[in-house]
């Protein structure tokens, strides 16, 4: 699934290269053209990146960074600021309310890239290529293949994508309606009962060596893929 960046900027030309470039790099652009707009696309699946503009019509993007950052939902997504202020005081202000980086216009495309792989990096250190590793289980997405203390496991695509997406996100606990949307997508229409389905099929197939243990349910909440074993 490509990865979602949201791109909260007033200038049509400026969006529309921004999709482009974010497009011919693998990306999902989202576009707002002011605050309110950019309010209504801040909603599940929620953008793994978001790309602000200074100055919008009806309010800063100062003021929605801040408001993304009180918000629980939204506060540990990261944020480029985007923006013709290329005062040192300016930058100071932008990084201190949660901003991730700074780029002033214009930019290069190619800086671009490198500040948005980069901050998703820092975030997400994980590239979606590489073989993750918790304690014993080893997971590659290239070849599709799971390990639990070098002996390989059996597991369906559904259940392979279910644990791809945990262990690239682990310690932060996931609705059911979150896991729907971020391992099935919006397009498909899937009960949130599913999720129970698949989960316990997924722990039945790492249960070797007690790995299941690591997907631990949050009561009221949902699911939660630990980094050790209790």
């Amino acid at each position: 699934m490509p990865r979602r960046i949201l791109i909260v900027e007033d200038e049509a030309p400026i969006r529309e290269m921004l999709c482009f470039v974010l497009e011919q790099h693998g990306y999902e652009p989202l576009e707002a053209g002011d605050l309110e707009q950019a309010q209504q696309l801040l909603v599940e699946p929620y953008p793994e990146l978001v790309m602000l503009d200074w100055m919008l019509p009806g309010g800063s993007g100062l003021s929605l960074l801040k408001s993304m950052k009180r918000n629980d939902a939204t506060r540990q997504i990261p944020v480029i600021m985007l923006t013709a202020k290329g005062e040192e005081e300016d930058k100071v202000q932008g990084l201190e309310a949660g901003a991730d980086d700074y780029l002033t216009k214009p930019f290069a495309p190619k800086e671009l890239m490198a500040r948005v792989k980069a901050v998703i990096r820092r975030v997400s250190p994980t590239s979606l290529d590489d073989v993750i590793q918790v304690q014993g289980l080893y997971l590659d997405p290239v070849s599709h293949r799971v390990l639990a203390d070098n002996e390989p496991l059996d597991m369906g695509p559904t259940e392979f994508n279910l644990l791809h997406f945990f262990m690239t996100h682990p310690e932060r606990v996931y609705s059911r309606e979150q896991l729907l949307n971020q391992v099935w997508g919006t397009n498909v229409y899937v009960e949130d009962r599913t999720v129970d389905v698949h989960i316990r099929r997924l722990r039945k197939a790492i249960a070797l060596h007690e790995y299941d243990k690591l997907i631990q349910t949050v009561r009221g909440s949902g699911y939660r893929f630990s980094t050790r074993i209790k």
